[in-house]
This record gives structure tokens, sequence and C-alpha cells, in this order.
């Protein structure tokens, strides 16, 4: 019985999604591979996927791929060699190039340094946070730090207090074209704290509002002094910013906020910032720290006194994919290139080097990746060699387990559960562009790779800086691309299931 429903609302699916809108303006081509033979009556019923392609109402264009796992033989493709933003998909290919650079054990560390004799509770000399390029250090681990700089003994620093940020380069933004405010586009450098971003936090009384900056976890809420909120009287722009002497100016259009609520916004600066609640944090300690200071390296000298570690990098990457940060993409990213030997200055210049290390690795000679999230749209991958990619990994079984389960949905966007299609998969959506690749197991077993990538690359290129954050049309045309992959899936599995 199970199984008859499953069925009937599978090609209830197909119905809906190929339904209603405009035909696709360029008319896609098969290519790849001669397609496997499939059950002729099923394939005659259902029709091409150019149908489905040419009725999904998406401007644009749209490619995609799908594989036998174990074969490698590519099933079906549209537009499949024409290389297309991947947006978040990028990150699964992060993910493989970070463990094989760092290995699934690895895990960073944070610590704090004593240049200088420490006696009778006395450090003569400077005090080191050290950032070891940790994507996911938050307040509590500063906390755990300031308690072990305690417990090494120290109750007085008589040098300066410096926070290193040398082990990775400094960025300022990772998509500079996206707007200031946003809070997946901060700084990245070898120093992260609550993923370079800061809470700010508005309440409505009778005097007025209340505005408040902190970086806050659910032990720590500790206020900051390197970002600043003030109200401005004006409609729009809701947020404009500037930077000055190292602190992030901030101000908010008082008509924008509600009685009360509150956002995540980027940090510019992350080592002030880490430096700046770590000084809160030792204080509670009973410690008191000169104002912070960037160092770009480490004194030979210098003596660790206290560190912390990260979750080892496959739970890291775990979470990465479901959660699709784009900081820790660019972090383990950055930290994979140096540990191959490079030397990155940029974003663009280390996804240039996972670029050729995927080349070289998996064949993917149309690879070109301005960085390791995906965020920035001059990115282009074809579907075809991700397919490829992922039919060869999977022998290893080491992503699969780490992808996200994607629900699937009926045509009414309700989660189908117990559906018997498994699909494990990564996501990217921007504006007017989105993806999806990853891997199937059919209701009768079978397992397939895929890859499906849309985009409006015209229209995205139209939209002002200052409307990226929700530009008009963008939902509704991705959501028309992410019922176009589930209508695709639920076509694999009755083709191709087994």
């Amino acid at each position: 019985m199970g199984r008859s429903i499953s069925r009937r609302s599978v090609l209830t699916g197909l119905v809906a999604f190929a339904g209603a809108g405009p035909a696709f303006a360029n008319a896609p081509t098969v290519s790849l591979r001669p397609q496997a033979r499939v059950a002729g009556a099923a394939k005659r019923a259902l029709g091409g996927p150019e149908s489905l392609v040419a009725n999904a109402g998406l401007s644009g264009k749209i490619s995609f791929a799908v594989a036998d796992v174990r074969t490698g033989v590519v099933l079906e493709g549209v537009n499949a060699t024409t290389g297309q933003p991947p947006a978040s998909v990028t990150k699964a290919l992060t993910a493989l190039y970070a463990l094989e650079a760092l290995g699934p054990e690895h895990r960073f560390q944070t610590r704090i340094m004593a240049d200088g004799p420490i006696t009778n509770g006395v450090l003569r000399g400077d005090l080191y946070l050290a950032g070891g390029a940790d994507p996911t250090l938050d307040t509590d681990g500063l906390a755990t730090l300031a308690a072990r700089l305690k417990e090494a003994g120290v109750r007085e620093v008589t040098g300066k207090f410096r926070v290193y940020d040398g082990a990775l380069p400094f960025v300022r933004s990772i998509d500079p074209g996206q707007p200031d405010h946003v809070g997946y586009s901060p700084a990245v450098a070898g120093i992260a704290l609550n993923y370079n971003r800061v809470y700010f936090e508005w309440k409505r009384g009778s005097n007025g509002y209340a505005l408040s900056m902190d970086a806050r976890t659910e032990r720590y809420r500790p206020e900051v002094q390197t970002a600043r909120m003030r109200l401005a009287d004006r409609s729009l722009p809701v947020y404009s910013y500037r930077e000055r002497n190292g602190v992030d100016e901030w101000s908010v259009a008082r008509r924008a906020l509600g009685r009360d609520g509150g956002r995540w916004l980027p940090v510019r600066s992350p080592a002030l910032y880490a430096g700046d609640v770590f000084r809160t944090l030792a204080r509670s300690q009973g410690i008191a720290l000169k104002q912070a200071e960037v160092s770009k390296s480490l004194p030979a000298g210098a003596q660790s006194i206290g560190q912390v570690f990260s979750q080892p990098l496959r739970i890291i990457l775990r979470d990465m994919l479901k959660w699709s940060t784009n900081l820790t993409a660019e972090m383990v990213g950055l930290a994979a290139t140096r540990a191959r030997g490079g030397s990155p200055n940029s974003l663009r210049a280390s996804g240039r080097a996972m670029s050729d290390w995927a080349r070289a690795r998996f064949g993917m000679q149309s690879v070109d990746l301005v960085d390791h999230s995906g965020l920035g749209d001059a990115s282009r991958m074809t579907a075809q060699e991700l397919v490829q990619v992922l039919v060869q990994v999977r022998k290893r079984d080491v992503l699969r387990p780490i992808l996200k389960p994607i629900a699937l949905r009926d045509e009414k966007g309700r989660v189908l559960r117990n559906h018997p299609v498994k699909v494990d998969a990564k996501t990217g959506t921007l504006n007017f562009v989105s993806g999806l690749g990853g891997y199937i197991t059919t209701a009768k077993g079978k397992e397939l790779a895929f890859a499906i990538f849309s985009a409006d690359t015209d229209i995205r290129a139209r939209i002002k800086k200052q409307d990226r954050e929700v530009p008009q049309g963008a939902r509704t045309w991705n959501g028309k691309a992410k019922r176009l992959q589930q209508a695709l899936i639920m076509r694999w599995d009755q083709l191709y299931g087994g």
C-alpha cells in the first residue's frame, strides 16, 4: 500500500510541476553519453526532460545530469556541459578539498600565549590570543580560555594584549557585492568569533528605543565596544555602515524598527572583535588587559598557557553542509590551501587553487571558482563534471554521510513523510540562482548521483547592491527552480529506479 501511495504522489507531482508557465527561451539539448535503456512505456508516458524544463516557468539557463553510481553511466542530461554559478553547492567540493588536505579528524586550535615570564602571578611581557583558523570559535570558547588564563596563575599582564589573526589572510567581506548589513558575508581572518557576527537588539520602552550590540551565546552575553549602533530619523536605507578606527559604526532607520527584535550583523574587524570580548571575559576573572592590538605574527619565544580545540573537521563540515555557513567554507578552504603548501592572499586565489586541485584530482576541466562558499556569482561549474566527482567519491563513502537529507514534498509544498525515495544533497541559493547536487536512493534501492543548476545571470546582474537581500521576483523564481528540482528527482526515480 505504501508503494502505491508514493507512486501516485510522484505522478501527481510530475503533472503539477510540469504545468502552466511560459516556455523556456533557449531550447535545451540533450548531450553527454547515450542514455541507458529504460522501460519504453514509462518513458513515453512521462516524455522527455525538456518538457519539464520548458514548462518550469524559469528564465535563464537550466542544466542537469544524472548518473548510475555503480556503473558511472550518465542516464540523462540537459545542457550538462554548460558552466553555471553553483552557489552553495560549491561547499560539497570544498568539503572534499578540506578532508583531503587536513584529514577528517583535524581539530583547529585557539591559544593564549605568553611572551615573557610569569612571576608571582604577573606576566612580564605581552599576552597573545592566537587564532588558529577555527571557524566555530564562540564566546563560550573564549570564556574557557579566560578561565585557563587564570588557572595558569596569571593575575596581571604588564605588556600589551595582542590578537594574532595571521593564520589566514584578511578579507573584508566574502562577497563585496553584497549589502553591508547581511550576516552571511562577514570578514574572514585567522580568528573568528560567533561566525564573525555581532547581535543587534532593540527594545522600545516609554522613553524610546534601547539598543545593544553583544556577542551572545546561550551562556554569555558580553556587550561589545567594537560595534556601535545609533538611531537615524529616516525610513530608508534601513542600515548604513562605516568603519572608523577598527570600530563598526552602524545606524538604523527608526521607522523600520518594530516594538522589539534583533538580528545578526557582520563583523569587519574579527581580531579586534575577538579581543574586545576576551578582555570582558578576562575581566570577569579578575584580570585587566589593555586594549587589543592586531598582530600578523607570533614571537618565536611565546609559550602556550591555554588552548581550546574545535570539533573534528568531519563534524564541522557536516554542520557546514547542513546550515550552509559561508564563513566556515571560506576558512576551511583557505586552511586547506595553506596545508597543501599554498599561500593565498585572497579568496579568489584560494578558489583558483581549489579549482586546480579539482582538475587534477577529478578531471573537472571546466571548473572555475572564485571562493569556497559559492557566494561569489562569478564561479562556474558544470553539472556533468560535478556528477563525475560524486560518482568517484561515493566509492570511498566520504561525502554522502555528511550531506543533508532533503525532504520531498507534494504539489502543495507539504513534506511527504516516510517517502521511499531518499535524497542527500547540498542546496545552493542566490538570487536568481539555484542548485542542488548529491545522491538519490530510489524506491527500489538504486543509487543515482545528480546535479541541477539554474541561473538567470542577466537579471541578477541588474540588481542594485542595496536590493540584493530580497530583490523583487527572486523568491518566486527560486521557488520555481526548487519545484523543478523535485520534479526531476521524481522523474529519475520512475525511469531509472531499478
